[in-house]
């Protein structure tokens, strides 16, 4: 899950983006419309300037002797404002127009942009020029304000959406957590079924339904099975005693040739090994429906004592090389009969894939019991502990041994884990 993301984030991650580009491709349009009511603004201011300059010079009587003198000092105390004879004393039609040349006006000489409005003016009879500039806001200006208070505005939506979306999350994905929490602690074996709490949203009551649904199915199948696992075995044990107990009658005969010799042997190979595999699946069996309730301290080490006595003919025709180390006395509670199974299982594993002349090394320390065996390659761990699985080519074992480990280690909550290192099979216990 290295790689992976929650399910929530993805569409945060969209809306996040989504918001981002159209916050930036909104700067442009904020400038462009807070521009165009400027500059409208401004024409207007200009308009009702021009308007109350024609209106009081309509209302004085000036001379015409001293209109040159009323200029020149109108164009010097009137900054913003030119007013200059018309050319030809023709009259001008209102124009508006934008430049950007140097502020005259300002404490540092830099250029602007300026609107203005030309419009004419009578006076005493006479036609003027009458031309008002006013000073528009700075373009960079504009555009840095703008793209800050988008940025502000966009930082305020990301904290939100954080914050909305951790909060969504606790509430609206709590019934999906709770039901993931049960399907990770729900156990096929314990035949529990599970009960999942109700939802106010239909698609996980949905979910849930269908999953009780599925789950009691499961059961139900599971329980069937092992039922006539359990009803077969019981019946086949009775018929496979007489069957064994017959061959080794007639294996017993003087009279026997050596050709009924070998077909009874034929016979008696896979007569042996479907009688332990009906006894494996007996154990089984017993070992899930919690048949082995007995708990008393058990000294392991004492225990991997009577198995190595008890499997040393087979270690001796191997001619394999034991080794138990850390032979300290460690007590554990659990079922000794199970106990004896497990390490019994274990030690016959490591027997099985070994090689002649080879080697086996038991060590227990810290709570752990290692089996450590030589050979030449590893085993199949997808289905190593899986019934009736082949974790290897050049064996012919029934397949239920390490399905049997596994089944108690999960009995005790213990840990049991594969690997294969430096051509060694190792088998580890942890208690």
């Amino acid at each position: 899950m290295g790689n992976m993301s929650k399910l929530l984030n993805k569409p945060f991650k969209a809306f996040t983006l989504y918001a981002l580009l159209t916050l930036i491709g909104s700067i442009p349009v904020y400038y462009y419309v807070v521009d165009y009511i400027w500059i409208k603004e401004l024409d207007e201011h200009n308009q009702i300037i021009k308007d109350r300059i024609d209106e009081r010079l309509q209302t004085v009587s000036i001379e015409k002797q001293k209109m040159d003198t009323i200029l020149k000092f109108w164009n010097i105390m009137q900054p913003g404002t030119t007013l200059v004879p018309s050319e030809n004393n023709t009259l001008i039609r209102d124009s508006i127009y934008t430049v950007i040349r140097e502020n005259k006006h300002g404490n540092i000489l830099e250029k602007d942009r300026f609107r203005g409005l030309v419009a004419p003016v009578s006076i005493a009879g006479k036609h003027y020029r009458l031309t008002v500039e006013t000073n528009v806001e700075e373009t960079d200006e504009t555009l840095l304000a703008i793209a800050l208070v988008t940025f502000v505005f966009f930082s305020l939506l990301v904290i939100g959406f954080i914050v909305l979306n951790k909060k969504i999350a606790k509430g609206i994905w709590r019934p999906f957590q709770n039901t993931l929490t049960q399907l990770k602690a729900f156990d096929l074996t314990k035949h529990k079924n599970i009960q999942f709490e109700k939802s106010d949203i239909a698609e996980f009551e949905e979910l849930n339904e269908e999953l009780e649904k599925l789950i009691a199915k499961n059961i139900t199948a599971y329980h069937l099975q092992k039922t006539f696992i359990e009803n077969a075995s019981h019946e086949l044990q009775t018929p496979l005693a007489v069957l064994k107990s017959k061959t080794d009658l007639l294996l017993q005969n003087k009279d026997i040739t050596s050709e009924q010799l070998l077909i009874l042997n034929a016979i008696n190979v896979p007569l042996s090994r479907v009688s332990r595999i009906n006894k494996n699946l007996l154990l089984l069996a017993k070992i899930e429906n919690q048949q082995f309730e007995d708990i008393e301290t058990v000294n392991i080490t004492a225990i991997l004592d009577e198995s190595i006595e008890m499997l040393a003919d087979y270690i001796t025709d191997k001619n394999i090389a034991l080794h138990f180390q850390n032979k300290a006395s460690v007590l554990i509670s659990c079922n000794k009969s199970l106990l004896e199974i497990l390490i019994n299982n274990l030690l016959t594993n490591a027997i099985r894939h070994n090689s002649t002349n080879g080697s086996i090394t038991i060590t227990i320390e810290d709570g752990k019991l290692t089996f450590s065996n030589s050979g030449n390659n590893p085993l199949r761990q997808n289905t190593l502990f899986q019934r009736f699985s082949v974790s290897s080519s050049a064996t012919t074992n029934s397949g239920l041994g390490l399905a049997i480990v596994k089944e108690i280690c999960n009995r005790y909550h213990w840990q049991i884990v594969y690997s294969f290192e430096k051509n060694k099979h190792l088998f580890s216990v942890t208690f």
